[in-house]
């Protein structure tokens, strides 16, 4: 009898030792809970998309809710907010931060709460299209923030919320996103000592999160080459130095630089040119060309490299055809980099919170995030949440910025879950 008894007693141990906490418990059924809001905060926003810089309804929408929790609200960053919930016990500051920019695409998708708002991009009428999963990542901020608020006794430290505008790039000239965020200090009094984020993936099924440690998301730079020739007739280009054929050389050439110059065994670099404009009539060979493009690194050495490389091009071809060359390259986003002992630590929180075999590592990606801004002020970790549709072929799931981008906001609790498992763990973990 002996045996049975003492496999009765180990399983009964296995079971205790895979039981929830009661304050795991409790994470659970509250973020499941608030599930029906989190649909209904989500479809509202996907139903009233604002461009960057310009939430402004969006913005008064987050700070009306997290009034009604309690937090500490403060409107900054032009369209931006910024929630403080100080817990009942001492501990660490930590920040989660959602972005809530639409984008100009028109939706094409056939939904009740589609999206047919319009509005002026820099002096362009466009409709306007949450494109990219901001309405989902907003609500579910939305819900931590209530859940949390609502266990604030069993909090330790204080949480940052941090809802962030123009994460697409402000328009023109303006400062925004993640920088302005920064600058105006949200990330200090009190200091934030680590900071999450999450993004939908409309190629990763609903209910599964995807993570990576070290560098997860390239860098985003974007470039601007003019090129000065000599006006000539089209009949007679030898009396004259034609911009066009130098920037095809030059296009040319910057594609040497990622397969001839760089060590694609250490990360994977991309240069696009997606603008080239150049002439007035079809016989006229004209005096200037521009070309415009960007830069996708994971690695901030290879970027600098790729940048010195990109002058050295431009500069060189155009001497050779005797004409003249100024290359502008603007950063927009760094490396989104994760803290290798921050994701080291705090990986068991997603496992907890999509169930056992749904938090997966991946690999990196050659999208870009503003969120790598506020990894230069703290230990961050960012990863994907899933929005596909169950038994849908990733490989036909419309992309991100396309019309047809779709999300299944059926399971938006389990970011919830990511979220506020990850700031109950935090201050027992690495503090």
């Amino acid at each position: 009898m002996r045996l049975p008894l003492l496999l009765a007693a180990l399983l009964i141990t296995g079971m205790a030792s895979q039981a929830q906490s009661p304050m795991e418990a409790a994470i659970d059924s509250k973020s499941k809970a608030i599930s029906p809001k989190l649909i209904e905060w989500r479809r509202h926003l996907h139903q009233n998309p604002e461009l960057g810089n310009r939430e402004f309804k969006t913005q008064q929408y987050i700070a009306n809710h997290l009034k009604s929790l309690g937090i500490e609200v403060t409107l900054l960053a032009k369209t931006g907010v910024l929630g403080v919930l100080r817990g009942g016990k001492p501990g660490p500051v930590i920040a989660l931060r959602a972005d809530i920019d639409g984008l100009p695409v028109k939706e094409r998708v056939d939904v009740p709460y589609k999206s047919t708002v319009t509005a002026d991009y820099m002096g362009t009428p466009v409709s306007v299209m949450h494109a990219c999963g901001h309405d989902t990542h907003t609500s579910i901020l939305m819900g931590t923030a209530e859940v949390l608020a609502g266990m604030k006794k069993d909090v330790s430290g204080t949480v940052k919320f941090f809802f962030q505008p123009a994460e697409e790039g402000p328009p023109g000239d303006e400062e925004g996103g993640a920088p302005l965020m920064i600058k105006e200090g949200v990330m200090d009094n009190p200091k934030v000592d680590a900071v999450f984020g999450l993004h939908i993936s409309s190629a990763l099924e609903i209910g599964k999160i995807k993570y990576k440690s070290g560098s997860m998301m390239a860098s985003s730079d974007w470039f601007t080459i003019k090129i000065k020739g000599k006006q000539t007739h089209g009949s007679t280009p030898w009396t004259g130095i034609d911009p066009i054929v130098v920037g095809t050389q030059i296009i040319n050439n910057l594609q040497t630089i990622v397969s001839r110059q760089q060590d694609l065994t250490v990360a994977p670099v991309v240069i696009t040119v997606g603008k080239f404009h150049s002439g007035v009539r079809a016989n006229i060979i004209p005096e200037t060309a521009e070309l415009e493009g960007t830069i996708r690194t994971l690695d901030s050495k290879m970027q600098k490299d790729v940048h010195e490389k990109i002058k050295l091009v431009a500069k060189n071809v155009a001497e050779a055809w005797g004409a003249e060359v100024d290359v502008n390259i603007d950063t927009k986003t760094l490396v989104t980099y994760n803290d290798p002992a921050l994701v080291a630590a705090m990986v068991p929180s997603l496992e907890r919170a999509a169930g056992k075999g749904n938090a997966t590592a991946g690999i990196w990606t050659t999208g870009a995030e503003d969120f790598s801004f506020f990894g230069e002020k703290a230990p961050a970790f960012f990863f994907n949440l899933g929005g596909m549709p169950k038994g849908t072929d990733p490989s036909k799931a419309a992309p991100h910025h396309t019309p047809d981008f779709f999300i299944d906001d059926s399971m938006l609790d389990v970011g919830v879950k990511a979220f506020c498992n990850l700031v109950m763990d935090y201050a027992g973990k690495l503090k």
